[in-house]
């Protein structure tokens, strides 16, 4: 029981809104922890070596970037938890464009002033890599970066986390990794402070590498740094002498806002290092645009988010035009603080990140005068390797030994050579691993013969019958994917390997329905196919054929005489089909007469039949020459259908003929039985169908058959006597 005059108020709640924006501040609090980190290290890799004197103007450019990044994307981006800020790969690129720049300026003039032209040459590379951005996502074809052959784009990430860990080398020990400098690194202390900053990249392998805390990076850090000056309080070094030695950063003035679009500065600009430049500029392009795509779709993969590309391309190119236009460098969204920031929060942490990036412009240079080199040093060496790792370590279990060489030899020509040569070098070896690997690809899917693949016309029982007896003289192919030179020729090999194996084939179909496309180059290898075919007396019939694909045969002269285009392959089949039962119809119809005749010369069809046997049938063109005169007598022939002609020769090397032979007669019996050499030409008058039973056969018929034997020269004398009967007629007239 309770009393009734007790009465319980709720607890109080929290506004949803005010709740929603605390999650936000909350989320932008701890991806600002890893802005600001990230960012003090990317400041540190481009103002390196001659420009380190002026590192408050590179906090200041690393941090206003980051804050408009952040801001823009923030308010702009379809993923309302997206995190943008400069990224290891492009301070990478725009380190290496930065330290171009000064090479070139130092080589014309020792003397000449370099933070202006910096200051210019970051900016223009940020507007034009933004306006490269938005051209790419407003034409939509943004996308196109995808088909980027996957080596040359990790080939060029790759040489990116190559370029950051020689950075961070650099940033260590003041000194460029080159051969001029080896003796610099066999310095005790330059030793020690390498082996310290491999220590710092190793803890942070073993720590935040595995939990990714977005607060355990400044813990390591910050550890990091009272470990160094315990260090140094224990030997006795104070820390100017600490910095005197190298171990720590000199504090930089307080960070300094200068836009560079003023009249001196550019009227002062070294245009002359512009060309030299271009290639660098085209990579900070590249890296940037790649990274935004990869990264974006890297989130989706995460978080099962669809973002829409173009947008993210048009904010993140109207973020770097602002930014370029304040003077800072080129950044993007970035996988590992968006993912952070997905859980708890929204477009409020990308804002809050902007403020802490701001903040940072005040404080920064006093943290950073207390910072150790190793500490920064050894996140850049992590940041480096582990993007090495990603490229030339794990990529190897997804890339073919072919693609993984490929992507090596991309990464060594860009840090050997620089970006121009390794964009060029890179695109030329993707597109020749692509065209190596497309070759290998089987360009056929299937084959069939006549007698297993039929069409669906039904036919009747002896129809059926003949063709699964003879339907091997139809071959067929159903090709698919991209026809050019490599799987086109591989497909010649194939067919002419098919024509070798199956001698009866007489009817070759090819497919093209799964086939995407024919360039000219394959063009050649069906011209060969055809060459080959038209040898065997092999007719071509081609199924599913598009028009552009038809254009490109019709252009080497392919398709004509021994090629048909048939529309659709069941049709193709029914023809062909046609074709073979037309022919057996008339082969048993030329049988049955053959044998009637030899069983009326020979009175028996057993013996009609073994006479058949042992003839071979042979088809000759009118004006063929059949035998010629003074040849041996080893055969003679049957002349089934059509009309030969006996030829001897005459005056002005021309022949006579002296008798014409016709349907069911026959030719050089007297010479096969007496086996002298052939006294005239026999020429074929039409188109003949002539039964040759040559000499071997009629000795074999004399040895086995004797019976047969008989008959055959039983009828023989017959014929010589009525021809002989009728020259004596002919002789007869001729004396009247």
């Amino acid at each position: 029981m309770t009393d009734p005059a007790i009465t319980f108020s709720p607890a109080p709640r929290f506004n949803p809104t005010l709740k929603r924006a605390l999650n936000d501040i909350l989320g932008g609090s701890a991806a600002s922890v890893l802005t600001v980190t990230f960012g003090l290290s990317y400041a540190l890799l481009i103002f390196a070596g001659p420009l380190s004197p002026y590192l408050s103007y590179a906090i200041t450019a690393t941090f206003i970037s980051s804050a408009v990044l952040a801001a823009i994307v923030a308010l702009g981006s379809s993923l309302p938890f997206a995190v943008a800020a400069p990224d290891s790969s492009t301070a990478a690129v725009t380190g290496i464009l930065a330290a171009s720049l000064v090479e070139r300026i130092e080589a014309a003039s020792p003397s000449a002033p370099l933070l202006s032209p910096v200051l210019i040459t970051l900016g223009l590379s940020t507007v034009l890599t933004g306006v490269a951005l938005c051209g790419l996502g407003l034409t939509r074809m943004g996308r196109a970066i995808r088909y980027v052959p996957y080596p040359v784009v990790g080939g060029f990430l790759g040489a990116t986390g190559l370029l950051i860990v020689m950075g961070a080398i650099r940033v260590i020990t003041d000194h460029p990794v080159q051969f001029a400098t080896v003796l610099h690194f066999t310095n005790g202390t330059t030793l020690l402070e390498l082996g310290a900053a491999c220590a710092m990249a190793l803890v942070l392998y073993l720590t935040w590498h595995r939990s990714r805390s977005p607060f355990g990076l400044p813990i390591i850090l910050v550890g990091g740094v009272l470990t160094a000056h315990l260090a140094f309080w224990i030997t006795g070094i104070s820390l100017g002498e600490a910095r005197s030695l190298g171990w720590t950063f000199q504090p930089p003035p307080q960070a300094a806002f200068m836009v560079p679009w003023h009249t001196d500065g550019l009227v002062h600009y070294p245009w002359f290092a512009v060309p030299d430049l271009l290639g660098n500029l085209v990579a900070v392009i590249f890296v940037t645009a790649s990274s935004t795509l990869f990264n974006t779709t890297g989130i989706e993969v995460a978080v099962h988010r669809e973002a829409n590309l173009e947008r993210e391309l048009n904010v993140t190119g109207t973020a770097n035009m602002l930014t370029g236009v304040l003077g800072g460098y080129a950044g993007c969204i970035s996988v590992s603080r968006s993912i952070l920031n997905f859980s708890s929060g929204g477009r409020l942490s990308g804002l809050t990140v902007a403020a802490m990036s701001l903040l940072m412009l005040v404080v920064a240079p006093q943290l950073l005068g207390f910072i150790p080199k190793f500490v920064l040093g050894g996140l850049l060496l992590y940041l480096g390797a582990d993007q090495l790792h990603k490229w030339i370590i794990e990529s190897r279990k997804r890339l073919s030994k072919l693609e993984y060489l490929s992507l090596i030899a991309i990464i060594a020509i860009i840090v050997v050579w620089g970006f121009v040569p390794g964009i060029l070098i890179g695109v030329i070896i993707g597109c020749a691993t692509f065209a190596f690997s497309a070759a290998r690809v089987e360009s056929i899917k299937y084959s069939f013969d006549g007698s297993e693949y039929r069409s669906s016309l039904d036919r009747s029982r002896d129809d059926q019958e003949v063709l699964l007896a003879h339907g091997g003289k139809i071959q067929g192919l159903n090709l698919q994917s991209y026809l050019f030179f490599g799987s086109a020729n591989r497909l010649y090999q194939h067919v002419k390997r098919l024509l070798q194996e199956r001698p009866a084939c007489r009817y070759l179909l090819f497919d093209f329905k799964l086939v995407t496309g024919v360039d000219s180059s394959a063009a050649y290898s069906f011209a060969q196919i055809k060459r080959s075919a038209a040898d065997l007396g092999v007719e071509l019939i081609l199924v599913h054929l598009s028009a552009s694909a038809e254009k490109v045969l019709r252009s080497s002269d392919f398709i004509g005489e021994g090629v048909i285009i048939i529309g659709e392959l069941d049709h193709a089949l029914e023809w062909c089909e046609n074709e073979i039962i037309s022919q057996h119809q008339g082969l048993a119809q030329e049988e049955a007469s053959l044998r009637d005749w030899f069983t009326r010369i020979l009175d028996s069809e057993d013996n009609a039949d073994e006479l058949i046997r042992r003839c071979q049938r042979i088809e000759v063109e009118a004006g063929e020459i059949i035998v010629q005169a003074g040849d041996p007598a080893d055969s003679m022939h049957f002349i089934l259908d059509g009309r030969v002609g006996i030829m001897v020769p005459a005056e002005d090397d021309r022949t006579t003929r002296v008798r014409s032979l016709g349907r069911y007669t026959t030719i050089g019996e007297m010479g096969l039985v007496s086996n002298t050499p052939r006294s005239a030409t026999i020429q074929a008058e039409v188109d003949s169908v002539l039964y040759v039973l040559n000499i071997h056969q009629f000795d074999a018929i004399k040895a086995e058959d004797p019976a047969l034997s008989h008959k055959l020269l039983t009828y023989f004398v017959s014929v010589m006597a009525e021809r002989l009967s009728f020259a004596n007629r002919t002789i007869a007239v001729l004396r009247r």
